[in-house]
């Protein structure tokens, strides 16, 4: 079954859209539209009936929740009708919805005592508290921002990639169909979480023919054929859109 990510231009470069309950990463620079892509992602399902949540560990959800209210993909609305949600795990942060949005969220929903921890969150953490809003609010699509947050337990570089892989398997195991957003600073350094998941996707943004240039690469995508060729990305006022073949 594939999953249509709603971008226009992407899903067409990936035999109609992702594969449903699997893992993708979106890594990119600052700037390059990672955010957008996620948020869009969850809209577009969340129009269609299937519930969306974001997880971000580093910026508040009501700055990304105001950021992505200038594209008319509905999100007040969607919160507002609990097919949206977005939680914060980051540190010295509570776990939920800002104090702005509590009206929509459970009130009986039991808060972690990990969750307002002061420090980053281990793998180990996020994934109780994602998989125990999964469960209780039957999630489908799921954005994690950033993995590059997360904090590990051990600073033995091969330990360190044993946790990732194996926080990546217990994602795999929850029915969603999820997107790990990481950010990449150099494109030819490769990280545990680009083997791990089913889909890699880099966006880029750099100076182009004297111009700064936004543009995508689908590096990687098991089971689908895919073209990855770099294209450019604009946005328009519904979010992102992929175009042309940069040459």
């Amino acid at each position: 079954m594939r999953i249509r990510t709603g971008i226009e231009g992407f899903d067409e470069l990936v035999q109609g859209g992702l594969l449903s309950e699997r893992v993708y990463l979106i890594s990119g620079p600052p700037g390059s539209g990672k955010t957008t892509f996620g948020v869009q992602y969850l809209a577009h399902g969340a129009t269609f009936g299937e519930i969306g949540l974001y997880i971000t560990l580093l910026e508040s959800p009501q700055n990304i929740i105001d950021d992505m209210s200038n594209y008319s993909m509905n999100v007040i609305n969607l919160i507002k009708m609990k097919k949206l949600l977005f939680a914060d795990l980051g540190p010295r942060m509570e776990y939920g919805f800002m104090d702005e949005m509590s009206e929509y969220v459970a009130q009986d929903y039991e808060m972690s005592a990990a969750s307002i921890d002061h420090e980053a969150p281990s793998p180990a953490m996020v994934f109780r508290e994602i998989a125990a809003y999964v469960a209780e609010y039957d999630v489908k699509r799921l954005v994690i921002d950033s993995v590059s947050a997360i904090r590990f337990t051990t600073k033995d570089m091969s330990l360190q990639e044993k946790e990732m892989s194996r926080f990546i398997r217990n994602l795999k195991k929850l029915g969603c169909t999820t997107i790990l957003v990481s950010e990449m600073t150099e494109p030819s350094s490769y990280s545990t979480e680009q083997f791990a998941a089913h889909g890699v996707v880099f966006m880029h943004n750099f100076l182009y023919d004297r111009t700064m240039t936004r543009a995508l690469q689908i590096i990687k995508m098991r089971g689908t054929k895919h073209d990855c060729n770099m294209r450019s990305v604009d946005f328009n006022d519904k979010g992102l859109v992929v175009s042309n073949l940069l040459e």
